[in-house]
């Protein structure tokens, strides 16, 4: 059966090699998805087992392969040894495809984690108010919105489009061709020293996102360090996860903002082994922000290099909007520090800082730098002035507005009985936990109170964990807060759904309004119960 497989027939090569010259099993060995997904990138002798199983197994009876992407698929037998279909006529048919596509969209629809994206009508002059265009409808609804990553409303700042209108009359609107085929500029340049200059490194370089930055950043530098180990916080956002599946490299997932267990894990390798640690430090669906120094500590007692996404948090932490590792005095400790243009900094594109000559070798091999035409002046021109205004007073006045915007809806969502999840970021979810009743929830927001909340599902979130993720930014006034609470009250009710203030799940007290408001972790009424502080965590 294993000759069938596309990666397990070479990878049998090199097993019996490895055999003949006493050497060890290759790392070729883990890149079949089936046993690397079911043991978890565990340890060679285990694939190795798996390998032989499946290489030994013929009969039809459940084997150790069950589940592997190219073993599960067999050919039905009704339709011929190639698996063809035939018509009536006994003539081979093609592939229904759109039938295909069509089974998997209806498969979404089912377990209500089909995605419709909302037609917002986004208004400069007016931020947060827009208006919703709906399908049918002939005229457009005014609507709050409240879950835009535009945080500090960098995208409709006048300074920020009078840069952007000035480029255009300048460069034009494109960039003209990929960085290597004229698509540098001296705004390339200037933007990418800003950066680095930001987070306090030799050197920055821009993609076109931070998904693709951190996908191709990982893939790039495991592939090419001998050996290397990657070391993933198991909430991790999708970008970073494909980056690491895809290099083929040994993995091990850490538990979600857990620097103990990811000691546990290091000190089974070599300190000399190349060993990359990624990790988050806002999360951007729990809220949560990650234990820094304590990880950094790690990483440096065994030699490995930190990889951190300061995504959602550039511009709205630390005296210069340069992240969590800025506000916590940590940029220097941190090796790899990737970012969005696209959250607080108001228009769209991704960067990662370090030393230069990681940069430089980044810049010289990452295909998802190299292959794809560059960011456009327009974009360039809008993120320096952006990333100027948060850096200055002014900036530092918006953080402090959003902050005491976070606080303030908080505690009224926590005074309603809104089931406002615990975390100390300026993101809110209120977690909900069934994905139709989330998607009805939503819905009703906008057509009954012309508020928009984005619902939240599975695969964004775990199938349990649907929420309504909430954002506000400088912007929303208390009187906006207000019906918005006044809003999630009322449909609370309607659905049927307990009002109630957070309790202690071991002891079932209220919880002390003054310690769930902090980033404390004393938060029972009575006892200190640690159940309660571990289940908040693990959320």
């Amino acid at each position: 059966m294993a000759s069938q497989c596309p990666v397990m027939r070479h990878a049998m090569k090199y097993t019996k090699l490895a055999t003949a010259t006493g050497t060890d099993m290759p790392t070729m060995m883990k890149k079949c998805p089936f046993p690397h997904h079911k043991m978890g990138g565990s340890t060679v002798a285990g694939i190795s087992s798996l390998v032989g199983s499946h290489a030994a197994s013929s009969s039809p009876t459940k084997s150790p392969a069950d589940g592997c992407p190219v073993d599960s698929k067999k050919p039905d037998s009704s339709k011929g040894d190639k698996g063809s279909s035939k018509d009536g006529e006994g003539r081979e048919t093609p592939f229904p495809y759109e039938q295909f596509w069509s089974d998997r969209i209806e498969a979404k629809k089912k377990d209500h984690t089909y995605r419709v994206f909302r037609n917002v009508e986004r208004n400069a002059q007016t931020f947060p108010l827009a208006k919703v265009v709906k399908e049918g409808a002939r005229a457009k609804q005014d609507i709050q919105v409240w879950c835009s990553n535009d945080y500090m409303g960098m995208s409709w700042h006048p300074k920020v489009q009078n840069a952007v209108k000035e480029t255009v009359d300048k460069h034009g609107v494109g960039a003209g061709g990929t960085r290597n085929i004229s698509g540098t500029s001296p705004l390339h340049n200037l933007l990418e020293a800003d950066l680095a200059k930001l987070h306090q490194k030799e050197a920055a370089l821009l993609f076109t996102s931070c998904y693709v930055a951190n996908d191709t950043s990982l893939y790039t530098m495991a592939r090419m360090l001998p050996g290397c180990h990657i070391y993933s916080d198991a909430g991790n956002h999708a970008s970073m996860i494909q980056g690491i599946r895809t290099s083929g490299v040994p993995k091990h997932v850490f538990r979600h903002n857990d620097p103990q267990h990811l000691r546990t894990l290091l000190q089974q390798q070599p300190k000399s082994t190349p060993k990359i640690v990624a990790f988050e430090t806002v999360y951007s669906m729990s809220g949560n922000i990650g234990p820094l120094s304590e990880l950094l500590d790690v990483c440096e007692e065994f030699g490995a290099l930190s990889f951190i996404d300061e995504v959602h948090a550039v511009g709205l932490y630390g005296d210069h909007g340069a992240g969590i590792g800025e506000q916590e005095g940590e940029l220097r400790r941190m090796d790899i520090i990737t970012g969005t243009l696209g959250k607080a900094f108001g228009n769209i594109g991704g960067y990662i800082a370090s030393s230069s000559k990681l940069i430089d070798m980044l810049r010289s091999y990452c295909s998802g730098f190299i292959f794809t035409t560059s960011l456009p002046p327009t974009v360039l021109a809008g993120a320096r002035k952006a990333i100027e205004i948060l850096s200055s007073e002014e900036g530092v006045m918006l953080r402090k507005r959003h902050q005491m915007n976070v606080s303030t809806l908080r505690e009224m969502l926590y005074e309603a009985g809104i089931p406002v999840m615990r975390c100390p970021s300026h993101i809110l979810p209120i977690k909900v936990g069934d994905p139709e009743l989330v998607f009805r929830l939503s819905q009703q927001l906008l057509d009954e109170f012309g508020v928009y909340v984005q619902p939240i599902n599975y695969p964004t979130v775990q199938r349990g964990m649907e929420m309504l993720r909430v954002a506000p930014t400088p912007h929303h006034t208390v009187h906006m807060m207000e019906y918005f609470v006044n809003s999630l009250v009322a449909l609370w009710k309607k659905n049927g759904l307990e009002l109630k203030q957070p309790h202690c799940t071991t002891c079932n007290k209220t919880l002390q309004r003054q310690h769930w408001m902090s980033n404390s972790n004393d938060l029972c009424a009575g006892a200190d119960c640690d159940k309660y502080i571990q289940a908040v965590a693990a959320c």
